[in-house]
């Protein structure tokens, strides 16, 4: 696994001086280090998880969003959910994976999944902000398989995207 903090640290569990000013400066936070040393560990199960390049984590009420290198979300979904598992059970929250640097219709798709996006619109509100509506398609007659206030603010930390989600049949 890449990321920008030594493996040294992640290894041995102590911070250089260079990953521990990362750390009071914001750039990482607890959580990261945590999910960081987890897919270290899962590095030898699942060689795959070698090659992806790990930026950070938001969490959200109880849903924990996984930003990583474009491309390295199927590396992570492999393996018939084992990662995702492993994970899920180390932080007790959900986990949602994000691809860092792609357009705003791919990170909304990443964060919807596994529901289909019908629309996304732009709305353009009276006092000059603006809110992406987006239209899911409603499976089953369920609830989604998500937290939506969750996920709404993820968009917002990730993207600075404040969303509008709507289900149609």
């Amino acid at each position: 696994m890449k990321t920008t903090l030594c493996s040294f640290c992640l290894k041995s569990g102590i911070l250089c001086q260079k990953c521990l000013a990362k750390l009071k400066s914001g750039e990482f936070n607890n959580v990261d280090l945590k999910i960081a040393r987890v897919l270290l560990s899962l590095e030898e199960k699942y060689p795959s998880l070698q090659n992806v390049y790990f930026h950070k984590t938001v969490d959200a009420d109880k849903t924990l969003a996984i930003i990583v290198g474009k491309g390295d979300v199927p590396r992570l979904l492999g393996y018939g959910g084992k990662i995702m598992k492993a994970l899920s059970e180390e932080t007790g929250k959900a986990i949602r994976v994000l691809e860092f640097g792609v357009d705003d219709r791919k990170f909304l798709e990443d964060l919807f999944a596994p529901l289909h996006i019908l629309t996304i619109n732009t709305i353009w509100l009276p006092d000059g902000t603006t809110e992406t509506r987006v239209i899911l398609k409603k499976r089953y007659r369920r609830q989604p398989p998500f937290n939506v206030k969750a996920l709404k603010e993820i968009a917002s930390r990730v993207r600075n995207i404040t969303l509008r989600v709507e289900f149609a049949d």
